[in-house]
């Protein structure tokens, strides 16, 4: 990283910046998820060959993810960050055009290696400020993402409900978030490589350390991923709810991962990554097995409710952790990066299966079980811990000694 000293000010003000820019990736996630029935009724597909289209997101995500350091090095932070973002944004319109599998297979891909690259840039720049400003900020950051998923799906769900065509949608969509994106980029820090650091490679294995961190990510995402894609089936089928009602159940579990990322920062910053980590697995547990043993959908539903408060601030931790983890942060939070979107990429059809052959308690019972991890290898976040004296110190200079 760059020895540059920067003016207080100027780091506050990228924080805010970033936070857009997190705000915006997940308003394209979010407008793309309304939209996917109309994606499939466009190409003519059956579940099956959905199924394995959306898959390439993650296969082009992974692919991609490492280049993002690679780039940021080049270019520096700045630059980086707006060409990514603006990337990610207009990939929005791809999936709407596809005629048929191939071209969606092909769509998803660069939709999904547009999306990992832009997630490690921005990643890698949050945790350059957090460094900067001696606390924690990764669970705001991403609950600014949560906020802006929740955003986009609500854009969306008006579309679809007006009958749109997914493609002028998608375009306006594209247009307008990509023009917040980069606007929002002129505010962060532009972060330059110094003349004797050695760029990261193109491809490399990540680090034993961000595979150890990645280890509690994973857990935390294979929750989450069960939980957006299986809650509202769970209330419907095991518990015999209305359509409208299971559906609240899901919204309800993604509202309370918003609000507990966005205030999660002031817990962290009280009580330390490892024991916000270990209490957040106490909370997931407890969720899984309200869930479990589940004889109403009340319980269920506070079940979901805590399970969501358990999980939210886990994966900003890792990515944190990852970044103060070695001398290439990007490295790291690719790594980091690539396990949980696998998590979240087999989480949904492992719990499907997993139903198919016993039944849906069983199910969230692996769930239950994978939340355990999160106590269990909460120490692998303890890497420049914000409750330890030494990492909780500011390392911003004031005022600016720059003309």
């Amino acid at each position: 990283m760059s020895d540059v000293v920067y003016d207080l000010r100027e780091v506050r003000r990228s924080r805010y910046a970033v936070a857009a820019v997190f705000a915006v990736h997940g308003a394209v996630t979010g407008s793309f998820a309304t939209r996917v029935p109309w994606v499939q009724d466009h190409a003519s597909l059956s579940a099956g060959e959905l199924g394995f289209a959306l898959a390439f997101t993650a296969f082009g995500a992974s692919c991609s993810m490492p280049l993002a350091g690679r780039i940021s090095h080049r270019f520096g932070s700045r630059t980086a960050l707006r060409g990514l973002i603006a990337l990610w944004t207009l990939s929005l319109v791809l999936p709407s055009l596809a005629p048929n599998m191939l071209t969606l297979c092909l769509a998803m891909f660069t939709y999904g290696a547009s999306a990992g690259m832009a997630d490690v840039a921005m990643n890698a720049l949050g945790v350059e400020v957090e460094r900067l400003l001696g606390r924690s900020i990764m669970s705001s950051l991403h609950g600014m993402w949560s906020a802006g998923a929740l955003i986009g799906s609500a854009a969306g769900t008006l579309a679809a409900h007006l009958g749109s065509d997914a493609r002028l949608h998608f375009a306006l969509a594209a247009v307008t978030l990509t023009l917040l994106g980069v606007a929002a980029c002129r505010w962060v820090l532009d972060v330059q490589a110094t003349e004797d650091e050695e760029p990261p490679p193109r491809f490399a294995l990540p680090p034993k350390s961000a595979l150890l961190i990645g280890t509690v990510g994973f857990c935390a995402v294979f929750a989450e991923g069960a939980s957006l894609d299986w809650s509202a089936v769970y209330l419907r089928v095991q518990l015999g709810t209305s359509a409208g009602l299971a559906a609240a159940c899901t919204t309800g579990f993604m509202l309370t991962m918003a609000v507990a990322r966005l205030v999660g920062d002031v817990v962290v910053n009280r009580f330390g990554a490892v024991r916000t980590v270990r209490a957040s697995g106490g909370l997931a547990v407890l969720g899984g097995l309200l869930i479990v043993v589940a004889g109403h959908p009340a319980v269920a539903m506070g079940g979901f409710a805590l399970l969501g408060l358990g999980i939210a601030v886990v994966v900003p931790l890792c990515f944190a952790a990852a970044g103060r983890s070695g001398p290439n942060p990007s490295q790291a939070i690719a790594g980091v990066a690539t396990i949980t979107y696998t998590s979240g990429l087999i989480a949904p059809s492992l719990i499907g299966g997993v139903a198919q052959a016993t039944s849906l308690v069983v199910s969230f019972v692996l769930v239950t079980v994978l939340a355990c991890g999160l106590a269990a290898f909460a120490g692998v976040l303890r890497t420049g811990d914000r409750s330890r004296p030494e990492a909780g110190r500011p390392s911003v200079a004031v005022p600016d000694p720059r003309p």
